[in-house]
């Protein structure tokens, strides 16, 4: 048995609880956590849209994004061990016990190395929000030389996008508020601005998920990049719409982490707590408006 974190049909707030750990498959890890984010998507699904949106019955785990040492290995793993330390991304919705526990299992596939000198507790705010940002950079292709808006580029996604945007080469404008100024021109951007703009980018990764506003910032036949929402942006004035979602994938969450390490990517720790206390840190998030993500400690 392990304490853990759950949703159920019947509250609407997580359920600290002993639950039993699913047996660990051919491919899969056992992972003592060491910590773990509070993701937005948390405490939606905690507090019940979120279990309608995924159709989740009966009840589920909680958390996606962990760090954490391995204790187990499936028989047909091969690249990790007992005492390696990890990331990983547990995006199995379903599953009774995911990040937000003591211990849980996850698909050797979606986890990957901790490098030597990344803290190991401020890392679990990587996997989830640098995946994302990734995926998205990704569907706007190569820069080419071409401007992009980052909305949202103060956020946890926001941040990151920038980040992997200007490494990647592209002139990297943020929207953010003006108290923000400094970590974004530090995470790479050109300049801030703190109303969207009109049509005047050549791309625009949603990280604040605008949508059908921030599509107003991007010229005629340019791209946007947006996650899924209840209200999606649609293509108009030959504008390329794409709308991701994250895909667990230990090879690029390795590369990711390679970057934290090397300082190209900043690791925001809001606050963190332990499990008993993860009513404070799924407030703050469902709240909003946080710098850096809320961790929760075993």
């Amino acid at each position: 048995m392990t304490l853990a974190l759950v949703s159920t049909p019947d509250s609407s707030a997580p359920v600290l609880q002993e639950v039993a750990p699913p047996p660990l498959g051919p491919g899969d890890l056992r992972v003592r956590v060491t910590a773990a984010s509070v993701d937005p998507v948390d405490p939606l699904v905690a507090a019940g849209p979120g279990r309608v949106i995924f159709g989740l019955t009966g009840t589920v785990g909680l958390g996606l994004s962990l760090t954490g040492v391995v204790t187990g290995t499936g028989a047909g793993v091969t690249g990790f061990s007992a005492g390696d330390p990890v990331a990983a991304l547990h995006a199995d919705f379903t599953a009774p016990v995911r990040a937000h526990a003591e211990e849980t299992v996850v698909p050797a596939a979606a986890t990957a190395p901790l490098p030597d000198g990344l803290d190991p507790v401020a890392a679990a705010s990587l996997p989830l929000n640098a995946a994302t940002a990734a995926r998205m950079l990704d569907r706007l292709g190569p820069a080419g030389g071409r401007t992009l808006l980052v909305t949202g580029a103060a956020g946890a996604v926001g941040g990151y996008a920038v980040a992997l945007a200007a490494h990647a080469g592209w002139d990297v404008t943020g929207l953010a508020r003006a108290s923000d100024r400094d970590f974004v021109l530090r995470a790479g951007a050109r300049e801030l601005v703190t109303e969207l703009p009109g049509p005047s980018f050549d791309a625009v990764l949603d990280g604040a998920v605008l949508h059908g506003a921030a599509l107003g910032a991007v010229r005629d036949g340019g791209a946007f990049v947006g996650v899924p929402a209840a209200s999606p942006a649609t293509s108009e004035r030959g504008i390329d719409v794409g709308i991701v979602s994250v895909e667990p994938d230990g090879a690029r969450l390795a590369e990711l982490l390679g970057l934290a390490a090397s300082g190209v990517l900043e690791l925001r720790v809001a606050g963190r707590v332990p499990l008993a206390e993860a009513a404070t840190a799924y407030g703050k998030v469902a709240g909003g408006g946080q710098r850096g993500r809320w961790l929760l400690v075993p």
